[in-house]
């Protein structure tokens, strides 16, 4: 089984997204509050710079969830390729949640988006398969990274903990009701705290109902 990780940026009060999510605003109202950390505030701090590096080291595959691919709801009525550009930051294949059918997107730099209508779990085994022996990244939205929880395939978890009260939006933990994580590293800046932790040795798949 590939190690599998997952970093996420999330709120104090446990958002990793704001509300009214959309096609001008892809993190919901103030999400970017979250992510300034990686994506050019001048305050940031070598700290930053080493957790950019925790999350842009190469993975196998990732998997994640439609909301996180783009703001396109029901049928697929548009071509919509990605937030990315024609270039994705990924470079492996990534396999998205959907209850709708779509073909494959075939992206440069190595980049190829599968479609997969059959949960995740199907979702996770392709990864795992595509990843071999080089990891697989649970790579978003919220509701994908609580199943993926609940699951217990997650080894490895990075929290960029910035100090922002978003008020609502979309929750990490929601239904999540056990963490059998241990914390490893810890980096700080003025932006936000980045915590690795990893699983504890043992621990079973956390219970709960899950949505997709």
């Amino acid at each position: 089984m590939p190690h599998t990780t997952c970093h996420m940026s999330v709120s104090l009060d446990g958002f990793v997204a704001g509300p009214d999510q959309s096609l001008d605003n892809p993190l919901g109202r103030r999400g970017h509050e979250l992510h300034g950390w990686h994506i050019g505030d001048p305050r940031a701090t070598p700290a930053d710079e080493a957790a950019k590096h925790w999350l842009l080291r190469p993975r196998g595959a990732y998997v994640m969830g439609r909301n996180m691919f783009g703001p396109v709801r029901g049928e697929w009525h548009e071509e919509w390729m990605g937030w990315w550009g024609p270039e994705p930051p990924y470079h492996a294949p990534v396999f998205v949640l959907t209850h709708y059918e779509h073909d494959p997107i075939r992206m440069d730099g190595g980049t190829t988006f599968h479609f997969v209508t059959d949960g995740f779990d199907a979702a996770y085994a392709a990864a795992t398969r595509a990843a071999g022996d080089q990891g697989v990244d649970i790579a978003g939205g919220a509701s994908t990274v609580r199943q993926a929880l609940m699951a217990g395939v997650i080894d490895e978890l990075a929290l960029d903990i910035a100090p922002v009260l978003l008020g609502s939006g979309e929750r990490i933990f929601d239904g999540v009701e056990s963490f059998d994580f241990e914390p490893v590293e810890v980096l700080h800046s003025p932006l936000t705290t980045h915590i690795r932790y990893r699983r504890i040795r043992g621990a079973g798949p956390s219970t709960g109902s899950s949505t997709s």
